[in-house]
């Protein structure tokens, strides 16, 4: 009896600790300074568009420092270096909505496929994104909040 005790305890002990390690701590300030963040729409016809994503710093990013990915909109993206200062992430958006056929004999509605619902890593609201980056080999993430949107030129 005093082993099961023992064993349970043990058991309860590690499975709380391993969610303890699941969450990830945002970075109160990044390593370098971020000149501007912002984000850009464009239409691509009327079914789909195209968010690019861009973070541009005052100085070249830090040979120890790599930006990873981008978390934003419930989306993520691989970030690409435009050029030591600048960086931009790009994420594709679909507009078009799938026919549903409500009916009340259920088997009419046979042919209706189920939502895709895709739960995002981060609990973000719309003008908000998450930046996971290395540092010297070590991941972290640095939330940026209020992302503005700018118009094409």
């Amino acid at each position: 009896m005093k082993g099961y005790k023992i064993i349970s305890f043990l058991l309860i002990t590690a499975i709380s600790l391993t969610f303890c390690a699941m969450k990830q701590e945002f970075q109160t300030e990044f390593p370098q300074e971020i000149q501007s963040v912002f984000y850009q729409k464009i239409k691509k016809g009327t079914e789909r568009s195209v968010i690019n994503f861009y973070i541009e710093f005052k100085n070249p990013l830090s040979a120890n420092i790599k930006l990873e990915k981008i978390y934003f909109h419930n989306q993520e993206s691989l970030v690409q270096e435009i050029t030591p200062k600048d960086f931009k992430s790009t994420f594709f958006q679909s507009n078009k909505k799938e026919d549903l056929i409500m009916d009340k004999n259920p088997a009419k509605e046979y042919g209706n496929k189920a939502p895709v619902v895709s739960k995002s890593k981060f609990n973000l609201k719309l003008n908000e994104a998450v930046l996971e980056y290395k540092k010297d080999s070590k991941t972290l993430f640095y939330k940026i909040l209020n992302v503005q949107e700018k118009p094409l030129r």
